[in-house]
């Protein structure tokens, strides 16, 4: 039953590639949920809102890359994202003191989110054929866009059309792996865990230092 619910052979459980990218997806899915759930709690939703705004950040970002890959989105195969997201409503409402009070709990587990499905996007895109530079849009697509989909729900500027470097820090990261997976003689697990670390990384630097692109201003109408 817990086989077909995460999509694990356990009987014949190996630390291989695909079970990494399994991993990170599933830590990146509960990072995601928090964050949605964390910023849900802001607006005063009830527990199924909070929910369903969970599992719009979880999924939102690999949903509209299977789409683009001209496949059956990943959630639909198996529940484990919609039972995982549901785990994260109850980590959030058993330790709300300290995810709620937090100020910093949203950015750390939305930067987590971030790294962690730019690999799983990249991996899925290359393991379909596709050309390293399609992987590493699908892997920012996979990233970025359920926290887009879960500002405009909330009625918030998404972060990816701010100054912040969040969708950037996506395209960094799955340059990176790609260039790794290709020209250095490591393993896949390092490539992907270096990888992500360095999305997340880049995160807490361009956060803490204020990096940013310069503005796109707007010409002076008394001009």
């Amino acid at each position: 039953m817990l086989d077909q619910i995460l999509g694990f052979d356990f009987s014949a459980f190996v630390w291989s590639e695909e079970t990494v990218t399994r991993i990170l997806d599933f830590i990146g899915t509960f990072a995601f949920a928090i964050s949605g759930i964390r910023l849900a709690s802001t607006k005063q939703m009830d527990w199924f809102g909070a929910y369903v705004l969970g599992v719009t950040t979880a999924v939102g970002g690999g949903t509209l890359r299977d789409l683009f890959l001209g496949t059956t989105p990943f959630w639909m195969l198996q529940p484990s994202y919609m039972i995982i997201t549901f785990v994260a409503l109850l980590y959030v409402y058993i330790f709300r003191k300290i995810v709620i009070r937090t100020a910093p709990t949203v950015f750390i587990f939305d930067a987590i989110g971030l790294g962690l499905f730019m690999v799983v996007g990249v991996d899925k895109t290359l393991a379909m054929g596709f050309p390293s530079w399609v992987a590493v849009i699908m892997g920012t697509v996979t990233g970025s866009f359920g926290g887009l989909l879960r500002d405009i729900i909330l009625n918030v500027t998404p972060l990816i059309c701010r100054q912040d470097i969040y969708a950037l820090a996506c395209i960094a990261g799955g340059v990176i792996y790609t260039l790794m997976l290709r020209f250095v003689p490591i393993d896949t697990v390092y490539a992907q865990l270096i990888s992500a670390g360095m999305v997340i990384l880049i995160r807490i630097l361009a956060a803490h230092y204020h990096w940013h692109l310069p503005q796109l201003k707007g010409i002076d109408s008394s001009h």
